[in-house]
């Protein structure tokens, strides 16, 4: 008996990943469909999910950054932070562009009815207090609060001055920074080794929540707003299309061989809605495509705070919605301020379910119009949620893989894994 159990196991363990957590969507889509809200019962398994990788991504973005920045001489950090905000807020630019062409076009909240409720929406900081936040007076209360931001900063400024402990002239300083060089890889080692078993229950994570999640909507819920999950999800692949595929092209970046081993961080970030959360499947994911790790330990962690894409397009879409619904025609200059507002707003969504509904509250709010529309958006946004989760992430990956070319082109560099050309 063990040993069947035994075989099972290790046939399961040595299915690709993305397989599973395909497999782990499409039954929890099933459970979904037959058992409707009952399916919630299960919910808790996927709230399991969701923890393990919130605990994985702390240690995650702390020891990679140091790592990163400890292989990596200042002045190519400053070009690799450089490149990497240029690229975010550039395509965070053409999405809210895509969205709201489309949305425009379409009209998502002709024939919509104004709700009678407001919905309650978490009050969010101002600019300056995210600004301020960046730099924390604590840092265990940064870790509590999961202030990435704040945590991105401390772990820069822990590498930095590591880096220069272990380039010391002085000896005793130098072995100093040696000794905690060491003791940040083999805490990253050991890191990934959990991650690597918190990645073998994700399928069954996944199932849960795809089943609770889809079936506490209900198929009312769905068809009332299916025209702006329509404009949303046509936008997402406008994305796709339009900007991550001739930017893969142009770099001479292989088509097929970024998505296979993009496949199984899309998936994940598409049934956990969480930016976040998927960040160690995405590193894990740059590992094997052979990026540079100095690279994709910036460009991930700091992808996963600001830049969405995804989240843009469903702002973009709703927005339309809203003015649909009051009977307001959105001029050019209103439009103009909706894509500045739209991509500085995304900078300061945190990447977690259900933050989408913070940025509308914002938005709709500079825009003068309805904030009872956040309560018909709410009505759909896990299914939202999960597009623009997912494209968020592809579009940290599409990131990683153009800043790891140039760098490679810039310094003659290659890495020691399977490049992506390979894959």
């Amino acid at each position: 008996m063990s040993r069947i159990f035994l075989r099972i196991w290790r046939r399961y363990r040595d299915t690709a990943l993305f397989l599973k957590m395909t497999a782990g969507f499409v039954l929890g889509l099933f459970v979904a469909f037959v058992f409707g809200e009952k399916a919630q019962v299960l919910s808790p398994i996927g709230d399991i999910l969701l923890n393990l990788l919130q605990l994985i991504v702390i240690p995650i973005i702390m020891v990679t950054l140091i790592h990163a920045v400890n292989s990596t001489r200042s002045g190519n950090l400053v070009r690799v932070a450089f490149k990497t905000f240029a690229f975010y807020i550039l395509t965070t630019i053409a999405a809210v562009v895509i969205s709201l062409s489309l949305a425009l076009l379409v009209n998502p909240g002709t024939g919509l009815q104004r709700p009678d409720n407001g919905a309650e929406t978490p009050e969010a900081p101002s600019f300056v207090d995210q600004l301020v936040g960046v730099f924390p007076e604590n840092i265990f209360k940064a870790l509590v609060d999961g202030n990435i931001l704040a945590l991105i900063f401390v772990a820069i400024v822990v590498g930095i001055t590591m880096a220069g402990m272990r380039r010391s002239s002085d000896s005793t300083i130098c072995g100093f920074g040696k000794l905690l060089y060491d003791l940040v890889l083999a805490a990253e080692e050991m890191t990934f080794r959990i991650l690597a078993g918190i990645l073998q229950f994700a399928p069954f994570g996944i199932a849960a929540l795809v089943a609770s999640d889809i079936g506490s909507q209900g198929l009312d819920a769905l068809a009332a707003l299916g025209k702006l999950a329509g404009v949303v999800y046509a936008g997402l692949a406008a994305q796709i299309l339009l900007i991550y595929i001739p930017l893969l092209l142009f770099n001479r970046i292989p088509v097929g061989g970024f998505f296979r081993v993009a496949g199984a961080p899309m998936a994940t970030a598409f049934t956990t809605q969480s930016s976040s959360g998927t960040i160690p499947v995405s590193l894990e994911a740059t590992r094997k495509a052979g990026i540079l790790q100095e690279v994709a330990g910036f460009v991930i962690p700091l992808g996963a705070t600001i830049n969405m894409d995804g989240a843009v397009i469903r702002l973009g879409a709703s927005v339309v919605l809203a003015a649909n619904i009051a009977g307001h025609d959105l001029t050019v200059l209103e439009l103009g301020a909706i894509v500045l507002t739209a991509t500085f707003v995304s900078i300061g969504t945190a990447g977690v379910p259900g933050a989408g509904l913070i940025g509308l509250t914002i938005l709709l709010q500079q825009a003068g119009l309805p904030l009872e529309t956040v309560a018909l958006v709410a009505g759909v946004d896990v299914l939202l949620g999960m597009g623009a989760t997912m494209i968020n992430i592809t579009g940290d990956l599409v990131g990683a893989h153009l800043i790891d070319k140039s760098e490679k082109r810039a310094g003659g560099r290659q890495s020691d894994s399977k490049s992506v050309d390979d894959l």
